[in-house]
């Protein structure tokens, strides 16, 4: 996979982190750096951390599954950029104003299921993970730090359109891979 499909993926990934960081701006009344350094932190460790997982998880099975590994990516970018979608289009959820880890842990746990089963995907087509996940906990750090700024002076207009765009892109990255792997792209 060339660094650019890993970036856009990263960035893919990181538009939940970065429409909860929105949110969470909006609920702040005074974002500081320290607010906007300590979202990051959460929401890129852990969109980092959750694909070395599903990669360690997918490299256990990647030897059974190895004929169909092209459709499991392809369903399963699908299947969460479809959802990505779906809640770019519903109410969005109010977030208190606190930055405490019994707050942040699980907005950020739940930001990066999704990295997850990218890290199963990554496993499968022999993504060099340390580097893949790097780039997508970086991405995710700059990205929730600048969301955390915008929703605190622009508000909740770009929140729905990131989850949007991240959904539409890990979905043609799914369909990427698959038109690769059945000889439809070269």
């Amino acid at each position: 996979m060339k660094v650019w499909e890993l970036f856009v993926i990263a960035v893919g990934l990181s538009m939940d982190a970065f429409a909860v960081s929105i949110r969470k701006g909006l609920s702040t009344k005074d974002v500081r750096r320290e607010h906007m350094v300590v979202t990051g932190l959460y929401f890129g460790g852990f969109q980092a951390l959750m694909p070395l997982a599903g990669y360690l998880l997918g490299s256990r099975f990647q030897s059974m599954i190895q004929r169909v590994d092209h459709w499991i990516a392809f369903v399963l970018l699908a299947l969460i950029g479809a959802n990505m979608v779906r809640e770019s289009q519903g109410e969005a959820e109010h977030l208190d104003d606190s930055f405490t880890p019994g707050t942040m842990l699980p907005l950020a746990v739940a930001t990066s299921i999704d990295a997850l089963a990218v890290g199963v995907t990554f496993a499968f087509l022999n993504v060099r993970i340390i580097p893949a996940a790097a780039l997508i906990g970086v991405t995710t750090f700059a990205l929730s730090a600048i969301g955390m700024g915008l929703g605190n002076v622009f508000g909740a207009r770009y929140q729905a359109r990131a989850e949007l765009a991240g959904g539409i892109v890990l979905i043609l990255m799914g369909v990427k891979i698959l038109l690769e792997h059945t000889g439809i792209l070269g």
